[in-house]
């Protein structure tokens, strides 16, 4: 007689792992949940873009001066939506806006977190159907309970984070997040209609072979760089290499193949982005707490810990490797 396989659903790992935080009252719980219900609401858009008017362009420019695509705002509106009227939160940042939100409700206002998520990151890939995703990360805030959130709430160290993720919509919806006690992934079953666990405790191989950048930008990027471009394209077979390019143009995209595979995703500051183009709070913090929970490395190219690094403003630039950790000392060693 055959058994059933044990489906564990993203509610019921939530629940089970609230035991890890002996601080919990539930609130990390409801907020992680509203993530997985926002996430829902935008993998059935995503996967009907082309049929409801939401490809394309708005025809006005975000804070970070790009062109803020229909499914940027469309997502970036059902994040607030979502989150906003759980109450589980006092505010939010996005990537999208030019400033923080704080939620008025008394619930909001009483509620321990603020969340901060770029709502839909590789932006250009919408329109060729390429993998784009959302990221999120959530900090307890540390202005009194019961007043409006503030700044300082946001414009805390990563190291800080209490929750991060993302979600990524590609050949399958998955959502990959992380509380501080490992990694874990889950796949959007859509016959159910939930998300099923399908990654427990994700640990990024530390040797991998392939490197993920932009190597359009060779000529402009710092020398210490190209020498390790140079070496992993240097035919070794004893080595493993050459290693092999990949990139997507999706931060997300290149970051999860890595991350279940092993490699390095390296965005540099360049001629263009001295200070380097990927978001500190939205992109570097989340997505280097999800690599060193799995056992990997996130640091910028003066070799800082990107979780140590202390955010003096909502929209910070920063540069960033990330990935297996051998790859990326490996890459360090170039560096003079």
């Amino acid at each position: 007689m055959k058994t059933t396989q044990k489906v564990t659903t993203l509610d019921t790992f939530i629940i089970e792992k609230q035991k890890d935080f002996p601080f919990a009252t539930g609130e990390l719980t409801g907020l992680c949940r509203d993530l997985g219900f926002a996430a829902k609401i935008l993998h059935r858009a995503i996967n009907k873009a082309g049929l409801i008017d939401i490809l394309g362009e708005t025809g006005t420019v975000n804070i970070q001066g790009e062109v803020v695509k229909k499914l940027d705002e469309y997502a970036n509106e059902i994040l607030l939506e979502c989150l906003q009227n759980s109450g589980e939160c006092c505010g939010v940042a996005s990537e999208e806006m030019d400033s923080f939100v704080a939620f008025d409700s008394k619930e909001s206002k009483h509620s321990q977190y603020v969340v901060m998520f770029d709502p839909l990151d590789g932006s250009s890939n919408i329109e060729v159907g390429a993998p784009i995703g959302t990221i999120f990360s959530i900090y307890r805030r540390i202005s009194q309970q019961g007043t409006p959130c503030t700044l300082e709430d946001f414009l805390q160290k990563g190291n800080r984070q209490v929750a991060a993720g993302y979600l990524l919509y590609g050949s399958s919806t998955m959502l990959i997040y992380t509380t501080g006690n490992g990694v874990n992934g889950f796949t959007l079953d859509t016959s159910l209609g939930e998300f099923c666990l399908s990654h427990k405790d994700i640990q990024l191989p530390q040797l991998g072979k392939v490197y993920s950048i932009n190597q359009g930008n060779y000529n402009s990027m710092p020398v210490s760089t190209q020498k390790y471009i140079d070496w992993c394209m240097t035919l070794e077979p004893a080595d493993n290499r050459p290693f092999s390019l990949r990139y997507i143009g999706s931060l997300i995209g290149d970051f999860h193949r890595n991350l279940l595979q092993g490699g390095i995703y390296i965005y540099p500051s360049t001629m263009q982005a001295p200070k380097g183009k990927l978001r500190l709070l939205y992109e570097g913090n989340p997505m280097s707490f999800i690599c060193e929970q799995a056992g990997g490395k996130g640091l910028d190219e003066k070799q800082n810990r990107i979780l140590d690094i202390k955010p003096t403003e909502l929209h910070q630039r920063t540069t960033l490797y990330i990935g297996s950790e051998h790859m990326i000392n490996k890459c360090f060693e170039f560096f003079e």
